[in-house]
């Protein structure tokens, strides 16, 4: 008996079977921001998730929230899958987003600050400076030290416009009363906090007796603000901050020069439109409403904090407090003993590929085979893709050292990776002094693959060695991120990787690959054909299963496909960490579709893709998500794990995250997560903790 014929993909595209990705991500912030209130986590480290949700809403309203803005200006009758008219979808943004904001606050006032109180770990606000005459002198002369001498106050006229107020500067409007000295009335005043001024200052011990006591920058300000006035009175003072559009913009076919358009691009940043006003909660409402009308806002983007506009800055408290006892605990990467530092990586990989997951698996063998390629005198060539790697990094040491060696280094820097832009352009000009070829990728697709290529000459002609990852090659936050890194000296993979680098600096015409898929060109259509054929094998009977781990999951033709194979009886799990579009429990689309999102002590950043493949799995990882920009906006490789042993760890792994339920959340049709919970009788799957615990034991 023949089975029912699918619905075609277009079938599965009607708005109602996808949520919103910005309200999506805005519940990826809130479960960040549960982390914080979670009591399994140690205090400083649930301060730092606080800080993340924070910093993570910030850039929201710098690129998500000011796309919808200009969308709105420009006349979009429509925003997203769901056809939503752009003022409705800002409107509900901004209704959760406001929601978000009182949580952080509550978050800070209600749990942290007291659980900090109860381990000697105090923030002192203004009230005590008066009461304690000690504490109030030390104050008083730090002020004037330290930051008086920097602090250029603004008194408002005709002759003093209101100032351009930096990107996410912490800024106070002061209202005042008295003659100022060319005896006119004095009203009101802004005052500018430089970024150079520490928002944490910590008391001396025996100031206070406490050895952890802490002011913010903005207690300090507001307590002595009248030493900025002589002769008037500060009758308010509030802090406020200003967040703008942060997106730059260049049209890459109109400039000769990209590095030199981004350079000039990058002065306007932090003057771009303001999409949100943070005020401080006691701030009268007519400077509230004239701090809006400045900056060309409407109440809706008005949000009053209780507490510091700026709790990023939280972040440093970690840094400053000696208590290990209150963090996570330190863990040594697992180092696999065929690269560990002085054996030689060639005759390594030459036996069989290798396989790390970082940050359980140390960043350092990919940092040694930089340099090991750097001094063999029978390397020839070192070919790598940079998109973030950071301001003092040793994989660019080791390319610089192998550029003055004589080596031929040629590096892929992609200046545009947002928000890095300017240190990649150190970085080039770095390079090319060194005497590396630095090219920027590709006009209008950026550069986002993770690829090394080293050309060596042995006996028997030459030979590539590759290592491919999901990941960026930056050591600080590889203790940090979750990666997959591949190394291997497979000729057919590295022939492939050979002829992405050809085409990223010749742009000729790329040939057939032999195992990795690329985007633009490959990538979309060959996911799509591996859904397709757990389809086939589905209705044939045969096992059929996709597991996905990535960050975001959003493009529509790939989540429609994922629908269809859902329909079709094919087993699908996904593992999303932040923003997606699926929509599980949907009858007759994605009725057993289940989607996990994990959130723990690392960013979960790996990208990999599994196809049970009738009874033959097929693992693969990849630099790309399922967005539209990854699939055809940018340079993005998606290769194979084929070694028997490290495909099923990944498997396994990939099972484990489907099972954690100590850091897992399940996608409710509604849009919300629950956290998952763990089964009776029988111990908590912690996909973290067994990572950590199987790296000490290897």
């Amino acid at each position: 008996m023949t089975a029912e014929p699918l619905p075609p993909l277009e079938h599965y595209l009607r708005p109602a079977n996808f949520h919103n990705r910005e309200l999506s991500l805005l519940e990826f912030n809130h479960r960040v921001l549960a982390q914080a209130r979670d009591g399994r986590v140690p205090l400083l480290e649930r301060l730092k998730f606080l800080c993340i949700s924070c910093s993570n809403l910030d850039e929201f309203f710098e690129i998500r929230v000011a796309g919808l803005q200009q969308r709105l200006r420009a006349g979009a009758p429509v925003s997203g899958l769901e056809n939503r008219p752009p003022q409705e979808l800002i409107d509900a943004v901004g209704r959760r987003a406001h929601t978000l904001v009182e949580d952080q606050y509550r978050t800070l006032n209600e749990v942290l600050i007291p659980r900090l109180a109860e381990n000697n770990i105090r923030f002192l606000r203004r009230t005590r400076f008066t009461a304690d005459p000690t504490l109030n002198d030390w104050l008083r002369d730090y002020f004037r030290r330290e930051v008086l001498p920097v602090l250029s106050p603004i008194g408002l006229d005709l002759a003093h416009p209101f100032p351009r107020v930096l990107n996410k500067s912490l800024n106070f409007i002061v209202s005042l009363e008295g003659k100022d000295a060319f005896g006119r009335n004095a009203d009101m005043a802004v005052v500018q906090a430089p970024r150079a001024l520490p928002r944490l200052i910590q008391i001396p011990q025996e100031v206070c007796g406490n050895p952890h006591d802490f002011v913010f920058l903005s207690s300090v300000i507001h307590a002595y603000v009248d030493e900025l006035f002589p002769g008037m009175d500060a009758t308010g003072c509030y802090q406020f901050r200003v967040t703008r559009n942060s997106d730059l913009f260049v049209d890459e076919e109109e400039v000769d020069d990209l590095m030199d358009a981004l350079e000039g691009e990058l002065a306007y940043r932090d003057f771009g439109d303001a999409v949100r006003l943070e005020v401080a909660h006691n701030c009268p409402e007519p400077m509230s409403r004239f701090l809006l009308e400045v900056h060309k806002l409407g109440p809706e983007s008005l949000y009053q904090v209780n507490g510091p506009v700026n709790l990023n800055r939280l972040m440093k408290l970690a840094d400053m407090v000696d208590r290990p006892e209150l963090k996570y605990r330190n863990f040594t990467p697992y180092t696999p003993p065929s690269l560990a530092r002085g054996n030689d990586f060639f005759a390594a990989l030459r036996k069989k590929s290798v396989l790390l997951h970082h940050p359980y698996d140390s960043f350092a063998p990919v940092v040694d085979f930089l340099r090991q390629a750097a001094k063999d005198p029978q390397v020839l060539v070192i070919k790598q893709t940079l998109y973030r790697t950071g301001a003092d990094s040793s994989v660019v040491e080791a390319l610089v050292d192998a550029a003055r060696a004589g080596k031929e280094v040629t590096v892929v820097i992609e200046l545009r990776a947002r928000f890095d832009e300017a240190e990649n352009i150190d970085l080039a000009e770095r390079l090319q002094d060194a005497g590396a070829h630095v090219v920027y990728g590709v006009v209008g697709h950026k550069t986002h693959a993770k690829m090394i290529l080293v050309v060596r000459r042995e006996n028997d002609g030459l030979r590539q060695y590759v290592h491919l990852g999901t990941g960026n090659y930056h050591p600080r936050t590889a203790r940090l991120y979750t990666d997959y890194g591949l190394f291997s000296a497979d000729p057919e993979v590295g022939e492939d990787v050979a002829k992405v680098f050809l085409q990223l600096t010749s742009l000729g015409r790329l040939t057939k690959l032999n195992k990795l898929l690329q985007s633009p060109f490959t990538l979309h259509k060959g996911v799509l054909a591996k859904i397709e054929r757990e389809i086939e094998h589905a209705r044939a009977g045969r096992p059929a299963r996709v597991i996905l781990k990535m960050n975001q999951c959003v493009e529509p033709q790939s989540v429609a496909a994922l629908y269809r194979a859902n329909s079709a009886g094919v087993q699908v799990d996904l593992i999303v960490r932040g923003m997606t579009t699926v929509r599980p429990g949907i009858e007759g689309v994605s009725e057993s579709l289940r989607l996990v999102s994990v959130i723990g002590r690392f960013l979960e950043h790996t990208r990999v893709f599994y196809f049970e493949n009738g009874g033959s799995p097929e693992v693969f990882c990849s630099s790309a998500d399922f967005m539209e920009r990854n699939f055809f906006r940018r340079v993005e490789v998606m290769f194979p794990v084929e070694e028997p042993r490290s495909r099923d760890r990944v498997v396994r792994e990939l099972k484990l995250y489907l099972a954690d339920e100590s850091q897992g959340w399940l996608l409710q049709p509604d849009g919300q997560y629950e956290r998952i919970k763990p089964k009776a009788g029988r111990r908590k799957v912690r996909a973290a903790q067994t990572r950590l615990l199987e790296a000490q034991r290897r």
